[in-house]
């Protein structure tokens, strides 16, 4: 995924987000990762979000952590994270500038914790950061092979204790097409559902994602977690 789309999805959603109105049926993977790392965070002096996007979650995570520092390879949406800093005052989390596909601006084993949400999973290629017996920690969605790229990166770089989870059962129900087309727009690589000149894609999405006469999406996720050695 390139830059210029993070920069754009910054400036047309206002972060890397969509605001769309949805219930949760069954056990989402997304509210079970986010459960776990406040437990991982309260035993983790210094903790690194990679890929963080606009901040929001970063800024959340700062409650339960004594210190975070997100990075993100996108300006604009740094820019939104530095605002909602200032806006609420958080004193133990910085944003950074930086990308996996260069060497990141940290020192080794700088972190007791590496953290990625809607990060890039390289981050993995990036061990040095971390201290020996800190724990990397994610959640993916789904995409071809990606349990057995993320595993072999964690492997190929100084990971133990491999762990896997899947999640597979959580359905989002949405109300109607229009909080559908917001939450179809927030997809990397989607166009914007919610444009008139979109109506006829987005119909034919709607169609895809009936389940019992319900207007819904099955959400895939799986959640790693390694140690470094």
């Amino acid at each position: 995924m390139s830059i210029e789309w993070y920069d754009m999805i910054a400036k047309r959603n206002s972060g890397y987000k969509s605001d769309a109105i949805f219930t949760v049926e069954g056990i989402s993977g997304e509210d079970v990762f986010e459960k776990e790392l406040i437990q991982i965070l309260q035993n983790s002096k210094t903790t690194l979000d990679a890929g963080c996007g606009h901040g929001e979650f970063t800024i959340k995570m700062g409650k339960y952590a004594h210190e975070i520092i997100g990075f993100d390879g996108s300006v604009e949406l740094l820019k939104i994270a530095n605002s909602l800093k200032e806006y609420y005052k958080i004193n133990n989390v910085n944003f950074v500038y930086a990308t996996t596909k260069e060497e990141l601006p940290f020192e080794d084993e700088q972190f007791d914790l590496i953290y990625c949400r809607r990060g890039p999973t390289s981050i993995t290629h990036h061990s040095r950061v971390l201290r020996s017996g800190g724990i990397i920690y994610g959640i993916c969605p789904e995409y071809p092979n990606i349990i057995d790229i993320v595993s072999k990166r964690l492997s190929n770089n100084g990971f133990i204790n491999i762990e896997i989870k899947v999640f597979e059962d959580a359905i989002l129900v949405f109300p109607n097409d229009k909080e559908f087309a917001k939450f179809l727009t927030a997809f990397p690589r989607n166009p914007d559902y919610t444009l008139p000149e979109s109506k006829e894609m987005l119909n034919e999405k709607v169609k895809e994602n009936i389940i019992d006469g319900r207007l819904c999406h099955k959400q895939w996720r799986f959640i790693w977690k390694a140690t470094k050695k």
